[in-house]
């Protein structure tokens, strides 16, 4: 019997026709799942589509980067907001569970023993406690914080109470979108100096490499001369007024959420490193390194290649995991959803929001880890 050839054109036209057929079953099913739905709903007398975006929102919303008043502003705003929220909680949370979950994968083959007893006790703790359980922990934790009038003081200007950390922010002028340009110019000028003069023997130069991220700043303020205006914030009745705030709902989440994912980062960058051969320390070794200095330039490039693709899942994870916010008062996308397919009754066109927000975010992260690990690949190939 003579098989086809995975290679013959016989063989790939046969693979696309059953694929175009899969694809027009989902098709099928999809058209009439859809007209299922519309019938019952118009008998029910349910209003579909996506006309209530465009109505007034009466959500009462605490914490919004944009401006917005209730019974004013659309619900197609608040979602906008719900979005920005997930945002405000999944992009820092990403970028300090990085850092935090590296410093403990590296501690947790230090040959100090205590230091590596710490972090292996740190990574079985926090992943085996339920997430929710540590996000209402963390909230409760900053709910006993004292009031306003009795507020932790660390710092002059910073403010700790049960109504969140309060702290100065510098009004925003005109010339300041110039100045924060000139920094992000400066950021990545340095991170080319810096892997041109990486092996570089003068440690002055490779010091002379992160030279643009303060030195471009300080040329374009020369320049524009923007007025600085600092909100330092007061006391005024029960509660702060001026500056800017951290609310305890996104502390709470926010600092619930960097723990949590931070432990299985641990793990994965502690797998990656001991995955590298022991001769690669040693080599470093015997060329005059450091051990910081053979992590560094030797052994953490190597691992990239391991590390690269479990992260992609743990960043997934801590994004949706955000959704849990919901638990301690935090109005991220479902939060707002929620109430708003409450109010108006539009349970499908809610929930699909919900999905194409999370699917997008999901892709979006999932499409810049595999070009990065493609690099990584390509680079250490």
């Amino acid at each position: 019997m003579i098989r086809p050839s995975f290679r013959s054109p016989s063989f790939r036209w046969q693979a696309l026709g059953w694929q175009a057929l899969a694809l027009a079953a989902v098709a099928l099913i999809i058209v009439m799942f859809t007209k299922n739905a519309s019938q019952h709903l118009a008998a029910r007398h349910i209003a579909t589509g996506f006309g209530f975006l465009r109505e007034a929102a009466p959500i009462p919303i605490g914490e919004s980067l944009l401006s917005y008043t209730p019974s004013v502003s659309s619900y197609g705003r608040a979602f906008l907001i719900g979005i920005l929220n997930t945002l405000k909680v999944a992009i820092p949370g990403c970028l300090l569970a990085t850092l935090l979950g590296t410093l403990i994968g590296i501690a947790r083959i230090s040959p100090i023993p205590l230091l590596a007893r710490l972090a292996a006790v740190y990574v079985e703790v926090l992943r085996d406690l339920p997430l929710l359980l540590q996000l209402l922990f963390w909230y409760g934790v900053f709910q006993t914080l004292p009031a306003p009038r009795q507020s932790f003081r660390p710092l002059a200007g910073v403010f700790l109470s049960n109504r969140g950390m309060r702290f100065p922010a510098l009004a925003w002028q005109s010339g300041f979108g110039w100045i924060l340009f000139a920094a992000l110019a400066g950021i990545a000028l340095a991170i080319v100096l810096a892997r041109a003069t990486a092996l570089s023997p003068h440690r002055a130069r490779r010091l002379a490499a992160f030279l643009p991220i303060p030195l471009f700043p300080a040329l374009v303020f020369a320049v524009t001369r923007p007025t600085i205006i600092i909100a330092w914030p007061a006391l005024r009745g029960f509660n702060f007024q001026g500056g800017m705030t951290i609310s305890p709902e996104y502390a709470a989440l926010t600092t619930g959420l960097v723990l949590y994912t931070a432990s299985y980062v641990a793990e994965i960058v502690r797998g990656g490193l001991i995955s590298v051969a022991r001769g690669q320390w040693e080599a470093g070794a015997a060329l005059g390194l450091s051990r910081a200095a053979a992590l560094r330039l030797i052994v953490l490039p190597q691992a990239l290649r391991l590390i690269i693709p479990p992260m992609t899942s743990q960043y997934l994870n801590l994004v949706k995991n955000s959704s849990l916010a919901v638990a301690i008062g935090y109005q991220d996308l479902v939060s707002i959803a929620d109430t708003a397919l409450n109010q108006t009754g539009q349970a499908i066109e809610g929930i699909g929001l919900i999905m194409a927000v999370y699917l997008t975010i999901s892709l979006a992260i999932s499409l810049a880890m595999n070009l990065y690990n493609a690099r990584i690949a390509r680079r250490t190939r």
